[in-house]
């Protein structure tokens, strides 16, 4: 029987957003390194940490929605509520939305759009490069 699993900076996350707001969202670490977390973590992503380029325009709406599922690693251990996590790299973002019109999952369709297969409704989303 291990310990549990913390999250250390420089581990990747899969994180579920919870809130959003112009700033930062927050989310709850449910994966770390591939393995599950029996006791989920609270992250934060702030706006200057979601994309590598043109950090000051980024619009966190435009970039995630709650209850998506984001690929992220950690950056810092922040303060003594939550993990500061980023998605500025290509390989990193959202790898699981569900479409607001009909619960379905979403598929990506660019690295900044996804899309409701059945609606062909799409939305902006800062997608995650499949590795």
């Amino acid at each position: 029987v291990g310990g549990s699993l913390i999250p250390q900076v420089g581990d990747v996350v899969f994180a579920r957003i919870t809130r959003i707001n112009p700033r930062l969202c927050n989310a709850e670490i449910v994966c770390v390194n591939g393995k599950a977390v029996e006791d989920t973590f609270a992250g934060v992503i702030r706006s200057q940490d979601v994309r590598a380029a043109e950090v000051d325009k980024v619009d966190i709406y435009d970039c995630f929605l709650p209850s998506d599922v984001v690929r992220a690693v950690v950056i810092s251990l922040g303060d003594t509520r939550s993990y500061y996590l980023s998605t500025a790299e290509n390989e990193l973002g959202v790898v699981q939305a569900k479409s607001p019109f009909t619960g379905e999952a979403m598929v990506p369709v660019s690295w900044q759009e996804m899309m409701c297969p059945s609606t062909q409704q799409r939305q902006k989303r800062k997608v995650a490069k499949v590795v």
